[in-house]
């Protein structure tokens, strides 16, 4: 589900409406259960500051567990699978980076058999010019046009999705056409851009697994800006970061 825009339409053209920025740590390991996952949990062990304040009330069962936080960060846990969101560019993220939480459950679940790490980006881009701009977009800029697109009562939806091997993992980009709910209840259209860096824990010695983690973790500069240059450069053709308050200089 696409998240509400944070803005007043009344007071902000829609052409200078911004995207929407989150990104996710998710761990896999054989030892995860959601049954640990609590508020009290987090706080008393140190894995998040004390002071963060809950948006909503904690989900708990023995098979799924979710929290959120009035920061934009929120914890969801499932078996074998932990994973960390946060929005972006929500106002009370501040100076945050999600790694840090990640890399201190770590620190406290050693022992939890680390499979391996998912960091994965999203940018939904606003596309108001038209009800069909991002359409279009998706298949007369991205894919040649044909008479495959021409079939049944409505314009053809398309998502596309492009596999590339770095030097440090595997990166995988899919690209779908989108909503942005408006304050309003206005839904403009938009791209979605999803970006997955993949990397696999193959060893059985928890000492190298750990560190395994820990370079992983520390890629993560790394791999938004490269989620930033291919989106912005390579497929929008703007010079933009999308994550400037993330990403150093």
């Amino acid at each position: 589900m696409v998240a509400p825009l944070d803005i007043n339409p009344e007071t902000r053209p829609e052409s200078q409406l911004r995207e929407i920025q989150d990104a996710a740590i998710g761990l896999a390991a054989k030892n995860l259960n959601p049954t640990i996952l609590s508020v009290e949990f987090l706080k008393y062990s140190g894995i998040i500051p004390a002071d963060w304040e809950l948006s909503a009330q904690p989900v708990m069962n023995p098979n799924f567990a979710q929290i959120n936080f009035q920061n934009g960060v929120s914890i969801v846990a499932q078996p074998r699978t932990i994973t960390f969101t946060a929005i972006l560019n929500h106002p009370n993220l501040k100076d945050f980076k999600l790694p840090d939480i990640a890399s201190n459950f770590i620190e406290k679940l050693p022992h939890a058999e680390y499979q391996g790490v998912g960091i994965t980006t999203r940018s939904i881009i606003p596309f108001p010019s038209s009800p069909d701009a991002a359409r279009q977009y998706i298949t007369r800029t991205l894919l040649s046009p044909g008479p495959w697109q021409d079939f049944g009562l409505n314009p053809v939806q398309a998502g596309i999705n492009y596999l590339y091997q770095l030097d440090r993992c595997q990166f995988n980009l899919n690209i779908n056409e989108a909503k942005v709910q408006l304050p309003d209840q206005r839904a403009l259209p938009a791209v979605l851009f999803a970006g997955n860096f993949n990397y696999t824990i193959e060893t059985e010695n928890e000492v190298e697994r750990l560190a395994l983690l820990k370079s992983a973790l520390n890629q993560w500069d790394n791999d938004l800006r490269t989620f930033s240059e291919i989106v912005h450069q390579r497929f929008l053709g703007q010079q933009i970061s999308v994550f400037p308050s993330l990403i150093p200089n």
